[in-house]
Order: C-alpha cells, then sequence, then structure tokens
C-alpha cells in the first residue's frame, strides 16, 4: 500500500484544511497519508514515505512561510531527487506567483511533480473541500 507524507504550515488555518481534505480523499483511495506540520516533519522521515504533499500559504511577498517552513524544507530538499510530490497552498492576494516559483524549484531539485500544484483563495468549505479531496 502507498504510504504518504502530507507536510504543511498553515497561518490562517486554511492550508491546514486543504491538508485534511487532500488525507481524506487518498484515504478514500486506499492510501495511507500521515499529516504532519512543519514543525513535525524532519528529513530523517522522508525515507518512510513513497510520496510527498507539501502545503505553504502565500507569505510575505509571494514566499514561503519563512520561520517554520521554509528550513524544513530546505533541509528535505537534497533528498527530493526522484521523489513523487505534491504543492498545495491557499492565498488572498496576489496572483500565484510563490507556487509557480516553488515548482520549478521542485524541477530544477530532480523532484517528479505528480500533478499541477493545487492553490486555493481563501479556503471554503464545500467546493474547495471536494477538489482538495479529487487532489
Amino acid at each position: 500500500m502507498k504510504k504518504i507524507a502530507i507536510v504543511y504550515y498553515s497561518g490562517t488555518g486554511n492550508t491546514e484544511l486543504m491538508a485534511e481534505s487532500i488525507a481524506e480523499g487518498a484515504g478514500n483511495r486506499g492510501t495511507i497519508a500521515d499529516i504532519f506540520t512543519a514543525k513535525e516533519f524532519d528529513v530523517s522521515m522522508m525515507d518512510t514515505y513513497d510520496a510527498f504533499a507539501f502545503g505553504c500559504p502565500a507569505s510575505g511577498i509571494e514566499q514561503l512561510e519563512l520561520i517554520e517552513f521554509e528550513p524544513m524544507f530546505k533541509e528535505c530538499l537534497p533528498k527530493l531527487k526522484a521523489k513523487h510530490i505534491s504543492l498545495f497552498g491557499s492565498y488572498g492576494w496576489g496572483d500565484g506567483e510563490w507556487m509557480a516559483n516553488w515548482a520549478e524549484e521542485m524541477k530544477a531539485a530532480g523532484a517528479v511533480l505528480v500533478a499541477d500544484p493545487l492553490t486555493v483563495n481563501e479556503f471554503t468549505e464545500g467546493q474547495d473541500e471536494d477538489i482538495c479531496k479529487e487532489y
């Protein structure tokens, strides 16, 4: 059975709701999905998963959150070569530049993006939950 780690940072709760919905959708498909905050996950856990879904909202000037998420992610980056990953996050302003930049960084690191990044503008229950479950 495939096992994925869903690792996220959420400042307002929107990206957390996305992570929970993604985990529910994965579980409905028979995949084991473990959810971690950026504080709970570290590079030593990378070898125990088949795939990863990393989630981080837009922060600052369309960038990854700098205090908790980015340091954890940068530590994991060298181990992402040839790993199957997906990216997700919420935003309330801007045009998604942070996600486009993040996806390009993953491709340059040799990661295999298994889906287009998922972005949600201000997560709302219902439709956005369904989109995340399908993801």
